[in-house]
């Protein structure tokens, strides 16, 4: 049975679309079929897989609002076994043509339900913040990976992200569940890192990956390439960090 999994928190620079664009391209290498959805306007992860951000194709903007077929939209990447659909700027203005809708955060949700048994993982990218973007998002998931970086104000925003995932499975998906933090950025020279760790686990009742993505300069070279760090360097501590996540994920939920 496929799963939808948000990569959601709505402080930015946390590692959000490096885990998206990693965690999915791992994934793809362990045989599973991956669709990533990107829906943040930035796009950063449409550009680290190597799609051009081009705004005269159809991209997800296009897709929520029922303006084209998931085959007008859907990309294929240089990767086997992974697919997405892109995202451009003209996302930006779809929270504008959302507002009046009916049910605007089932947008999303509703198209995937043609679709997502194509897949094993859809993964898909939230932007930085609390939108209709990400109430989509978060209305069409089963689950929520939320990254944190292991820096000093690691903690500022996640109690928001916690508190809006909880609200979505009060009143619109009941049937969302965090997967778990995902501690990002990890230095193992200081002992700042080690202390944001240990100071989530202590302090919040929540279950954490017991893998950790490390700061790793090839990890942050492999955008620019348009590649995953798999694809950049295979050997990389980025590249091993994103396929333990990918083989604890998998396990996680026994497929």
């Amino acid at each position: 049975m496929s799963r939808i999994i948000a990569i959601s928190n709505q402080k930015g620079g946390v590692g959000k679309s490096t885990t998206a664009i990693n965690l999915s391209a791992c994934l793809a290498e362990l045989g599973k079929k991956v669709l990533v959805i990107d829906m943040d306007p930035q796009g950063n992860a449409t550009s680290g897989l190597g799609i051009e951000k081009n705004e005269e194709n159809y991209s997800i903007y296009d897709f929520i609002l029922g303006e084209c077929s998931f085959e007008d939209c859907l990309e294929t990447t240089a990767f086997e076994n992974l697919e997405m659909i892109a995202s451009n700027a003209s996302l930006a203005a779809a929270e504008i043509e959302m507002l009046s809708r009916e049910d605007k955060e089932y947008s999303l949700s509703r198209r995937m339900d043609e679709v997502r048994d194509r897949y094993d993982y859809v993964i898909i990218d939230c932007p930085p913040s609390l939108s209709v973007l990400t109430l989509n998002a978060l209305c069409a998931a089963d689950g929520v990976i939320i990254p944190i970086q292991c820096e000093y104000y690691a903690l500022e925003g996640l109690s928001q992200i916690l508190k809006t995932v909880e609200l979505v499975k009060e009143r619109l998906n009941p049937n969302i569940r965090i997967e778990g933090i995902v501690f990002t950025m990890y230095d193992a020279r200081t002992n700042l890192s080690a202390d944001v760790v240990a100071n989530v686990k202590e302090n919040l009742d929540i279950d954490t990956f017991i893998s950790i993505i490390p700061r790793n300069v090839r990890l942050a070279e492999a955008p620019s390439y348009g590649l995953p760090v798999i694809h950049y360097d295979s050997n990389s501590t980025g590249a091993i960090g994103y396929r333990h996540l990918a083989k604890e994920l998998i396990r996680k939920g026994g497929s």
